[in-house]
């Protein structure tokens, strides 16, 4: 199938047996919304520097046990190699815990709005807004001058 072919609308495109996509109930992308949230990029960095760590290390172990079961003169290097590996490896995967906690801390929690300690800074402000309104109509009252005074005549 060519360039011009995949760009054609979905109602002339056809599957092999000559019935066009989606008629047949499969759809051939399923757009599914993502249940976590991606990691923050200097996580990600993190954790995909570790990952590619962890297996060097893994086929380096690999290949130094085999070499010493083959009796190889490239075993002992291949073992020291593969201790010394596996404590790099060990600091990578630290070093996504470490860069995870820090992000967080940076960049702190996500407020949700039902908060606890929103809910009560809204109600202190609702508070005190009514404390400012009522101060505000007693001075006016004051000012008018007239006490039980119905209107300014």
């Amino acid at each position: 199938m060519g360039t011009a072919e995949r760009r054609q609308a979905p109602e002339e495109r056809y599957e092999a047996s000559g019935r066009p996509y989606g008629e047949s109930g499969r759809d051939l992308w399923v757009e599914e919304p993502a249940s976590r949230r991606r990691l923050p990029d200097p996580v990600r960095t993190a954790a995909v520097r570790a990952v590619i760590i962890v297996a060097l290390t893994l086929i380096q172990a690999m290949t130094a046990f085999l070499s010493a079961l083959a009796g190889s003169w490239l075993s002992f290097p291949m073992v020291l190699s593969s201790v010394a590996s596996t404590v790099v490896a060990t600091w990578g995967v630290l070093d996504v815990w470490v860069t995870r906690q820090v992000w967080n801390q940076r960049h702190g929690v996500i407020s949700v709005p039902s908060s606890t300690a929103r809910q009560l800074r809204r109600e202190r402000r609702r508070a005190r807004r009514q404390a400012r309104v009522a101060a505000r109509g007693e001075g006016r009252i004051r000012r008018r001058g007239g006490a039980g005074q119905l209107s300014h005549s």
